[in-house]
């Protein structure tokens, strides 16, 4: 059974969005994507400044089984990446929650707005026992 950390929001597209401050999100993927992927071996990162919409496009998660595009769940700008992906993208696999986070967003408007839509943790472990 795959990790759902409840203090997060979700998507149906397996990515979670943690509050971090006032206007700040930081962004992941869920231990059912990695799981689901398999062995990750290359990130794409998007790239910081960049203004984004919700639901958009943004990079991709490559693996030995597959290729997965990365969504954004919020709407705002992106500040920073975690470059230590680049060199380490095992770093999804080994810690989704942690030290494996994608990036960071400063959202249009309050970041709890901006959550508001999200899958809430209840939510999400329903949906992927539905598709596991």
């Amino acid at each position: 059974m795959s990790a759902i950390e409840p203090q997060f929001k979700y998507t149906e597209e397996h990515e979670w969005a943690e509050k971090t401050a006032d206007r700040m999100v930081r962004i992941g993927i869920t231990d059912f994507a990695q799981h689901q992927l398999g062995d990750i071996v290359f990130v794409e990162l998007p790239a910081a400044g960049k203004q984004v919409e919700a639901g958009e496009a943004l990079g991709v998660i490559e693996s030995v089984k597959t290729v997965a595009d990365l969504f954004s769940p919020v709407k705002g700008n992106i500040i920073s990446v975690n470059e230590a992906l680049l060199d380490a993208p095992e770093l999804l696999n080994n810690e989704p929650y942690g030290s494996g986070w994608i990036m960071e967003i400063e959202v249009d408007g309050e970041a709890d707005e901006a959550l508001a839509p999200l899958l809430t943790a209840e939510a999400y472990a329903k949906l992927t026992d539905e598709q596991a």
